[in-house]
């Protein structure tokens, strides 16, 4: 490992914190080390949501977005505006930053949907495909269903991965043309499209007692300030599956799931394949013919 020892002194390394599956501090470190050049590309100049685990997953863990003051100076810090105040915010560009969240504990890194230049403007967008546990086939024809009206109807580029929890992620790279109401109001009429157009399967209804069965789609982090899982980030479930970037086609592999792709298997996958994400920042579209589209559509 190519870590400067004067900067970040890596403490408790055999603590397990996956307790089950007897995953170590020093094993993750390992990981983050290992996948740095695949996901800093998608925490550079965002700000992040630390999700830490001081004493393993067994234990509950919490979010934080607040950089605590013990950080050392080197670690780039942004604040942004919320409703009360500010947040100081950890911007992660660099392995060293990255390394030294991981030992403070940090499993799962979430980063809005816009960079620090232009905070209030997204540069992509988000349908997190909650499925009802254990139905992934509903997922994967829901993403299918979202990549058909995203892509032929309104001409936008999509992308899928694992969430490596329970469901897919489906994401749209964006110009910066527009801000957030706007965009939440497009994901928005789009989520409330698909699921009018198959009630009995899918559905917007955010309390769990109201889904009766059916897959949310879940639009709402399309918002100022919400977060999405960044692509290859580890999350907190025994054997540390890793959120993953995918082909479209991978949805055909009928032994696909969520968490199918984990911190042991992810880089024999990386050997033979490609970050299938690689170019998605290239592939932005603007968003307004697509809400004229999406109105016609409806009308």
């Amino acid at each position: 490992m190519n870590i400067n020892t004067q900067e970040i002194k890596i403490t408790h390394k055999e603590k397990a914190l996956f307790p089950e599956s007897g995953i170590t501090k020093n094993n993750l470190i390992l990981y983050y080390d290992r996948i740095a050049n695949y996901i800093l590309p998608y925490l550079k100049d965002r700000p992040l949501t630390m999700q830490r685990f001081p004493k393993g997953i067994g234990e509950e863990g919490f979010f934080q977005k607040n950089a605590p003051d013990y950080f050392p100076k080197w670690i780039p810090t942004v604040k942004i505006k919320k409703l009360d105040g500010w947040v100081n915010h950890v911007v992660c560009n660099s392995k060293e930053t990255l390394l030294y969240l991981i030992n403070q504990n940090v499993l799962t890194f979430h980063v809005t949907l816009s960079k620090v230049e232009k905070i209030n403007h997204p540069d992509k967008l988000v349908f997190d495909l909650d499925p009802p546990k254990g139905n992934f086939k509903l997922a994967v024809k829901v993403a299918k269903a979202l990549r058909f009206l995203l892509e032929e109807k309104l001409e936008l580029n999509t992308y899928v991965m694992t969430s490596g929890s329970e469901g897919l992620h489906i994401a749209v790279p964006l110009k910066t043309n527009q801000n957030f109401d706007v965009i939440h109001n497009f994901t928005k009429t789009v989520a409330n499209y698909i699921c009018n157009n198959n009630p009995t399967e899918f559905t917007t209804a955010i309390r769990k007692n109201k889904r009766e069965g059916r897959l949310y789609i879940d639009f709402l982090r399309n918002s100022y300030a919400q977060t999405s899982v960044v692509p290859y980030s580890i999350r907190a479930i025994e054997n540390a599956p890793v959120a993953t970037p995918l082909h479209w086609n991978e949805l055909n592999d009928a032994s696909l799931n969520a968490q199918y792709y984990t911190m042991d298997t992810i880089f024999k996958r990386l050997e033979t394949i490609d970050d299938p994400w690689k170019n998605f920042e290239q592939n932005a579209n603007s968003i307004d013919k697509a809400i004229n589209t999406i109105e016609t559509l409806i009308n």
